[in-house]
Order: C-alpha cells, then sequence, then structure tokens
C-alpha cells in the first residue's frame, strides 16, 4: 500500500495506491475519485451498536467504507476531508490515541476504532463528551480545519477551546478560564482547555466554530 499525502497544507488529500489483495478502510464521505475496479463495501463502524454510539456520541459516521483491491494490478483512489485544511499520519504500534469529533479519514485494517468517556470538563471546553480512540496496529490519517501543528508537551499546557485534534490517551483534559471572569469576557478568549500529561498533541490553526460564527454576522 502507498499512501501520499498531497495539496498540504490548506487543501490536503490522500492518494492511495493499492496493491493486488490490499484493503484501506476509510470515513463514509472520504472518497472523491477511485479506480472502476476497485470494490467498495460500506460496513457498520464496528458493527451496528458501536456505530450507532460512534454517530451520535463520537461525531463519527454510522458506516466506514471498505474499499479492496481483487484484481492482479495496482489501482488507486483519492480521499478527502470535510473541511479545507492539512492531514496528517499517525502510526500505532499496539497503542492507542485520542482523535477529535470529525477528525478521522482513513486507517489500515488492523487499526481499530472505538470511543470514551472524555468527562464533563472536556464538554465544557466544547470538545465533546465522549472522544474517538484509534487503537491497534497500523496507519490512522486524520484532517483539520486550517494547518496543523505537532507539539511534544510535558506536564501542562494551554490550547484555545476547539483547536486541540489529537492527544494521548493518558492526557487529562481541564476547562479554566483564561484569565479570571472579567479578562475572560473582555479579551473575547473565554474557555481554555488545560492539557495535563506527557506526549505528543496536534493543534488545529482554524476553529470552525468561531468561523461560523463570523458567516452568522453576515447572514
Amino acid at each position: 500500500m502507498n499512501i501520499k499525502i498531497e495539496a498540504k497544507p490548506a487543501f490536503a488529500f490522500l492518494r492511495v495506491e493499492l496493491a493486488p489483495g490490499e484493503t484501506i478502510i476509510a470515513e463514509a464521505d472520504a472518497m472523491s475519485t477511485m479506480s472502476a475496479e476497485l470494490d467498495m463495501t460500506a460496513k457498520f463502524n464496528g458493527g451496528l451498536f458501536k456505530g450507532l454510539i460512534k454517530k451520535f456520541l463520537g461525531g463519527e459516521s454510522l458506516f466506514v467504507n471498505h474499499f479492496t483491491n481483487n484484481t492482479p494490478k495496482t489501482l488507486s483512489l483519492t480521499l478527502v476531508q470535510g473541511t479545507p485544511g492539512d492531514m496528517e499520519c499517525k502510526t500505532l504500534n499496539g497503542e492507542s490515541y485520542c482523535l477529535e469529533r470529525g477528525a478521522y479519514v482513513a486507517s489500515d485494517p488492523g487499526v481499530k476504532l472505538g470511543i470514551r468517556w472524555a468527562g464533563l470538563g472536556s464538554f465544557i471546553a466544547r470538545e465533546g463528551l465522549f472522544k474517538l480512540i484509534v487503537s491497534g496496529n497500523g496507519n490512522v490519517y486524520f484532517g483539520a480545519y486550517g494547518g496543523i501543528i505537532e507539539k511534544e508537551i510535558k506536564g501542562e499546557y494551554i490550547v484555545d477551546s476547539g483547536h486541540l485534534v489529537g492527544y494521548e490517551t493518558t492526557m487529562k483534559l481541564k476547562p479554566k478560564l483564561s484569565n479570571g471572569i472579567i479578562g475572560s469576557i473582555t479579551s473575547g478568549e473565554g474557555f481554555v482547555t488545560k492539557v495535563t500529561g506527557n506526549g505528543k498533541i496536534y493543534l488545529q490553526t482554524r476553529n470552525i466554530s468561531s468561523f461560523t460564527a463570523w458567516v452568522n454576522r453576515y447572514l
């Protein structure tokens, strides 16, 4: 399997080449183009019950698509995300990682998707009550609105709400006012998220909620 992330950082997409017998799993609406000989099968995202939980609680699609090359030659497809922005690849070697709602694009068959309770703190910080957990072995491809910043942290780090894309499962998220009640209101920052732990996080340079709020002012 040969996968390249192209058109970075503003309009990134995946160019996928599947050798005979290979399969890639992708979000339900991610396919842009594909070879006519490829077999595409829609399956419940972890089964019917788990798929419903991921859809309504984790913000993911009820179905995922399996693209399989059952021919003797190499076939190709392109996969995209719903918002303009960058994409990255995370390689899992038996560990787990958290992704925010809507970030998942595609993965190898050895990667499993699940959800986990994120806590009220995550909900207050506008990160959702549940988080998507990717685990197993293989590559996971995810996207963001705007550019993606990779940051290694030790201890505590402050992230504006809506900018966190991925983080270690051992990390804790706690909402806090950016600068006291008065300062938070006058600065326009409101709540921020304090990320505590050690490891790698991914951030997006744009916030879709802020963009929609800006657009609504002119509607």
